[in-house]
């Protein structure tokens, strides 16, 4: 806590598939010479990079190669300045690395259909027959999604809805699943779902 913290970026970004491999970038506009990336609940597994100066920037890129479940969780990074290797900056802000890929994908459906009328309400609804516990929504250009519990249903799926209000703009939406206890470990991705607001 003795610097203001640097930030933390995911590219391509934070949802990873099975093998593939993320870059985690620490980035200031304070001069820090090393940068320090750690993962939460695991003590050996923080990583030391030197810090490199481009426009008036420090930053550090760390490979986190071929994706894995032992890889995905809760990433920080720290930033120290020179002769002072033992005061680290504040952490960064968290960063959820999530594996995706490793079970079968929902379904994404519009209710009461996928084209609407402006100020028409608009329910999306993620559903399986795998019994996931949460589902999570993502609208395409947004970094945040919605995440809702799952719910049995009379049919044998495991479906939550996501109900998004009044229509206002358009946007192409795909929905995930998990489980509790691997939270950091998603389904595949469902197909692309576009819903279009007309009027």
């Amino acid at each position: 806590g003795v610097h203001r913290k640097p930030s933390l970026l995911a590219h391509p970004g934070p949802l990873v598939k099975s093998e593939e491999t993320v870059i985690l970038q620490c980035w200031s506009d304070v001069m820090f010479e090393h940068f320090l990336l750690h993962r939460e609940g695991t003590f050996n597994d923080t990583l030391r990079l030197t810090g490199e100066l481009h426009d008036g920037v420090s930053k550090a890129n760390f490979s986190i190669g071929r994706m894995t479940q032992d890889l995905a969780g809760t990433y920080r990074c720290y930033g120290s300045v020179p002769h002072s290797p033992y005061q680290l900056s504040a952490p960064s802000d968290p960063l959820d690395i999530v594996i995706t890929g490793l079970c079968g994908k929902p379904s994404l459906s519009a209710q009461p259909r996928p084209m609407v009328k402006a100020g028409e309400s608009v329910t999306l609804s993620c559903s399986s027959r795998s019994s996931y516990d949460i589902y999570h929504l993502s609208r395409e250009g947004e970094a945040h999604e919605l995440r809702f519990p799952a719910v049995p249903k009379v049919n044998g799926t495991f479906q939550a809805n996501f109900p998004l209000g009044p229509a206002t703009h358009g946007g192409t939406y795909r929905c995930f699943g998990s489980f509790r206890d691997s939270p950091y470990e998603w389904s595949d991705l469902s197909d692309p779902l576009l819903v279009s607001v007309t009027g």
